[in-house]
């Protein structure tokens, strides 16, 4: 247990001694309540970072085999191989595609709200020697991700990611510091209300229909027939503004500026190259076509 989380029991410990014949059966409850509460949180942190870390990767390998139509291997266990460091290897060999991994590494990071500062190696089962590394940071700007076009070939893989800020974040520090201040004022005697109990949130579905498929935005995929057809960022952005404004026409400026103006350099050609590989993962459907309009843009024909 840190230095910080004994401080803060013996304190509640001691409060509770000093105030016991002055505090209300009710207040002395929460209050001890909620002491035992802080010092059980202080002795899960841990265990939590490493879960989610653990579920993270757990989900990338996940997605990496299904970019690849493999619906059959296994996603081996994530182990915690050192303090901050964590291995993700698979039950038989694969492609992988450095920008790839790049992005869905980054993307389900985020989402977990894991650390932003890690360093990435790809290391080959059979000689250990790393095939592909890449260091992110927080500031994008100074990340370092060398070689992001060049594929590494069919092989067994092992992909360890080591961060290297500090663990946790931030949250668990304005938690503990919230759970120091309801303490306190249980033991100062101005805490009069039970907390209020809220019924989780549910988040709608962020489904789209599109033709014969479901568009997924926020997990950048299209579904048909329980087949996932999984999209890149910039897939899924120019995807979301077509059918945003169905059997419209979207001029290219438009298209550039909302996609490619706050993420890096725009080459020429680029917007062209999408949409092709947008228009090969819904070919299948007859009733929607991705139009060009010459000299103008594009438009997404629905029937």
């Amino acid at each position: 247990m840190s230095k910080k989380c004994k401080t803060s029991v013996n304190l509640c410990k001691k409060s509770t001694k000093s105030k016991l014949f002055v505090l209300p059966m009710n207040k002395l409850f929460f209050g001890v309540l909620l002491c035992t509460f802080l010092l059980f949180s202080c002795e899960q942190q841990n265990s939590e970072f490493s879960e989610r870390v653990k579920v993270s990767l757990r989900n990338v390998g996940h997605e990496l085999l299904l970019s690849q139509k493999d619906t059959t291997s296994l996603v081996l266990p994530v182990t915690k191989i050192q303090k901050e460091k964590y291995k993700l290897s698979f039950q038989k060999g694969l492609q992988i595609e450095p920008s790839q991994l790049v992005s869905l590494i980054n993307k389900n990071f985020k989402k977990s709200e894991l650390p932003q500062n890690y360093l990435v190696e790809v290391s080959n089962c059979v000689n250990k020697e790393i095939a592909y590394s890449f260091e992110m940071i927080f500031d994008e700007e100074k990340s370092i991700i060398p070689c992001k076009g060049r594929n590494l070939p069919n092989s067994c893989y092992v992909i360890t990611v080591h961060f290297v800020s500090e663990k946790g974040g931030n949250n668990y520090i304005i938690y503990l510091l919230v759970s120091l201040l309801f303490s306190g004022a249980v033991f100062m005697g101005i805490f009069y209300t039970k907390s209020n109990t809220r019924e989780p949130v549910s988040k709608e579905s962020d489904e789209q229909k599109l033709g014969s498929f479901l568009f997924y935005p926020e997990q950048n995929k299209l579904v048909k027939q329980a087949v996932e057809i999984p999209l890149s960022k910039k897939e899924c952005e120019l995807l979301a503004i077509f059918i945003e404004r169905p059997n419209q026409i979207i001029k290219r400026e438009e298209l550039t500026k909302k996609v490619w103006e706050d993420n890096g350099v725009f080459v020429g050609r680029s917007l062209d190259t999408y949409i092709s590989k947008i228009r090969k993962k819904i070919k299948d459907d007859t009733s929607i076509r991705l139009t060009n309009v010459h000299g103008v843009g594009y438009k997404l024909e629905v029937d």
